[in-house]
């Protein structure tokens, strides 16, 4: 009776026609999974990235209400465009030379730029003469960026461009 287990090798075809259908399953599980963990992936950064601007745009006006009153307080209080948060501005006062409130370009994940010469760096801009619900940038400053990304959160309600 072992000489005959012995002797055969190889899988039946049953054999094989089961594991490959076990296999399918799993692997119809598994791709939702991964495509639902890249997004949200994607809209952990796209969280990150807009508070990391705001809070840049929130210091960059808070530092200009702070500077005495002179030639240099010029303007709304908000940076003319997102480069100037990254550039830097002289604010006069106890502190000399530029301010950096960005050490790098922050960019929309569900929208990067076209080009590197992109000044809006993927985002879609508001400045504070616009209007709250306005879709287009009057660029006299920067009040807030948005997501241009037309898209919806997995939470199945909210836009990205919402956030």
């Amino acid at each position: 009776m072992f000489d005959a287990l012995r002797v055969r090798k190889g899988l039946s075809l049953i054999e094989l026609v089961v594991t490959m259908a076990i296999l399918g399953i799993l692997a119809a599980g598994v791709i939702p999974l991964t495509r639902m963990t890249a997004q949200r992936t994607k809209e952990i950064e796209l969280r990150r990235n807009l508070r990391t601007i705001r809070l840049a745009i929130d210091d960059y006006k808070r530092k200009f209400d702070k500077m005495p009153d002179g030639p240099l307080k010029t303007g709304s209080g908000y940076p003319k465009d997102l480069q100037e948060l990254l550039d830097g501005r002289d604010f006069g006062g106890a502190t000399k030379g530029k301010i950096k409130f960005l050490r790098r370009k922050v960019y929309d994940p569900f929208h990067p730029p076209e080009s590197e010469n992109d000044d809006m760096w993927g985002w879609n801009l508001r400045s504070s003469v616009d209007k709250p619900d306005s879709t287009t940038w009057g660029k006299e400053d920067v009040f807030d960026a948005y997501s241009m990304s037309e898209g919806t959160a997995l939470d199945g309600k909210t836009k990205y461009s919402d956030w």
